[in-house]
């Protein structure tokens, strides 16, 4: 399916890309202190009563920052290129809701269910999704700096989109961010980017991380078991010694640091 960016979506669209470029450079031009990424033109309480009027209201493009809605059933709710900075989704239910092309940094997802949740093109820089549940979840945009302690990605889609690469290529870019003790049993990382990550404790089980970038990660206490890392680039990354053979496909082994 051909994806076209438009409006702040074409903004978001362009992270990610190969080569890679700074988060920033993304937000260039950009005032993200400006009323349309720091207010909200909606309530709380009036997107409770969408939602109790039993029809999954479309939220796309409204700007939602620095709302609490926490709790709330969005289940399937669209909110593409809605502006959700700061915004508290915390233990909110979000099946399969549409998160492509928001701008949602620093928003609070802690503890929510996002499986099955598109989240494509997103710009989620430092936000929280501490004990989350994004369990087969499509997930590609910019979530460097992202708490994601104990978060469950089983099985979900974190690889770049290598169908359509008119913007460059889309991928989950997880650089610098918390992943200690998250689940990635069965997910799909290949080509993701998870450079600087803290990956203590996490399970990297049937995972595929063909090609993806981890230089700097930090791979100590990582659970490993049918894990696929022919050509991750693990150039002065931290392992445990022990666990240096299941490393052998992996690119620049040399330069790996062995605890």
């Amino acid at each position: 399916m051909t994806r076209i960016f438009v409006c702040a979506g074409a903004l978001a669209g362009m992270i990610a890309l190969a080569p890679p470029i700074a988060a920033q450079d993304a937000m260039r031009g950009l005032d993200l202190n400006s009323p349309q990424y720091t207010t909200a033109d909606m309530t709380r309480l009036q997107i409770e009563k969408l939602l109790a009027a039993g029809k999954k209201p479309d939220l796309s493009s409204k700007s939602l920052n620095g709302l609490d809605l926490s709790g709330l059933d969005f289940s399937g709710v669209n909110f593409r290129a809605a502006r959700l900075n700061k915004t508290k989704f915390k233990g909110a239910r979000l099946q399969g809701a549409i998160f492509d092309q928001v701008w949602a940094i620093g928003a609070d997802f802690s503890g929510a269910d996002l499986t099955h949740a598109s989240l494509f093109a997103a710009q989620m820089q430092k936000a929280n999704f501490d004990n989350a549940d994004l369990s087969y979840a499509r997930i590609a945009g910019d979530f460097s700096g992202a708490q994601m302690r104990k978060a469950k990605f089983v099985k979900a889609n974190l690889s770049a989109d290598m169908t359509n690469q008119s913007m460059g290529l889309m991928r989950a870019v997880l650089n610098s961010a918390d992943l200690r003790g998250a689940d990635f049993q069965g997910a799909n990382l290949a080509r993701a980017n998870l450079e600087f990550s803290k990956l203590a404790g996490t399970s990297l089980v049937d995972a595929d991380l063909a090609g993806a970038d981890a230089a700097g990660a930090d791979f100590r206490g990582v659970i490993l078991g049918n894990t696929d890392l022919k050509d991750c680039d693990v150039t002065s990354a931290t392992i445990d010694a022990s666990q240096a053979p299941s490393f052998a496909a992996a690119a620049h082994l040399d330069r790996v640091i062995k605890n």
